[in-house]
């Protein structure tokens, strides 16, 4: 029934950003989307630094002063809140543990209406489990349970896995890393791909057991 209700929210969702961007080029809806995470970096008063400074700490972001790396490579703004107790991922495959808070950064703010497996959230309990493999500075995945599995299907957004060269992944909740991003669509879950908006993400990321 959980399954249902989420993949027709999901339908719904996706009709309403179709009808909204049916007499729009797609030129146009990738400038509405730099704005869009323009706007949401100056609201949020996200301190943004290269890739060349990242380096210099120790491929760490400053928390209290709130900046996020920018990979220019691919659009994509990371800050490590908790680099984590575990160790770096080795290549082979590894069963990783997602718990994440996911929003649509619109030219008004943020929506509202977005996953949310914080351990707050009575109906969103369980985390999102994929497998994550690693081939030298190459990352794939999966999901293979979880809502987003459940609504976005098996994919894992690029995004996601920018952070796993950089950040320790172990298997106490006390230890595990945590990384906040702004992810654009071409980085995206399938339907940010498709509709062209970016999302901002909170995520932790833990082995299991």
């Amino acid at each position: 029934m959980k399954k249902s209700v989420l993949l027709m929210f999901a339908f719904l969702l996706g009709l309403s950003f179709q009808a909204c961007n049916n007499d729009k080029t797609y030129a146009e809806m990738k400038e509405e989307e730099r704005e869009a995470i323009k706007r949401f970096i100056e609201k949020e008063n996200i301190n943004v630094i290269s890739f060349e400074q990242f380096q210099s700490q120790d491929s760490t972001t400053n928390v209290d002063k709130n900046q996020f790396v920018l990979f220019s490579e691919n659009g994509i703004y990371m800050q490590i809140v908790e680099k984590g107790d575990g160790e770096y991922l080795e290549d082979g495959r590894h069963e990783v543990l997602a718990r994440y808070l996911e929003k649509k950064i619109t030219a008004e703010g943020t929506d509202s209406l977005s996953w949310n497996t914080d351990y707050e959230n009575s109906s969103m309990l369980y985390p999102d489990d994929m497998i994550v493999t690693r081939s030298g500075k190459t990352f794939s995945a999966t999901f293979t349970s979880g809502i987003m599995s459940s609504v976005w299907g098996s994919y894992v957004p690029s995004g996601w896995l920018v952070p796993f060269n950089y950040i320790k992944v172990g298997r106490e909740i006390s230890g595990r890393s945590k990384i906040r991003l702004i992810v654009p669509h071409s980085q995206g879950q399938s339907d940010a791909t498709r509709y062209v908006y970016p999302c901002y993400y909170e995520i932790t990321y833990q082995l299991a057991r």
